[in-house]
């Protein structure tokens, strides 16, 4: 049992920090491209792209996307 625990851990961490470079990035295009999307990289959206993977990115940015209008 203690692996499978380790495991959920690393994994949580593995996809946060993939989720944080994403946003980072996904920024950087949008600020070149001029489109006033844009994520946080704050403690909230670490928890969500970490449980929720690259679909929770995702939806980080079509909640900001509906925010903007």
């Amino acid at each position: 049992m203690p692996e499978n625990r380790s495991s959920v851990v690393v994994n949580f961490f593995i996809r946060a920090i993939i989720g944080f470079a994403m946003i980072f990035f996904i920024n950087q295009f949008l600020i070149s491209q001029d489109i006033n999307v844009r994520v946080g990289m704050n403690p909230a959206t670490f928890v969500t792209s970490g449980v929720l993977g690259t679909p929770g990115v995702a939806l980080l940015y079509g909640i900001s996307f509906y925010q903007g209008f």
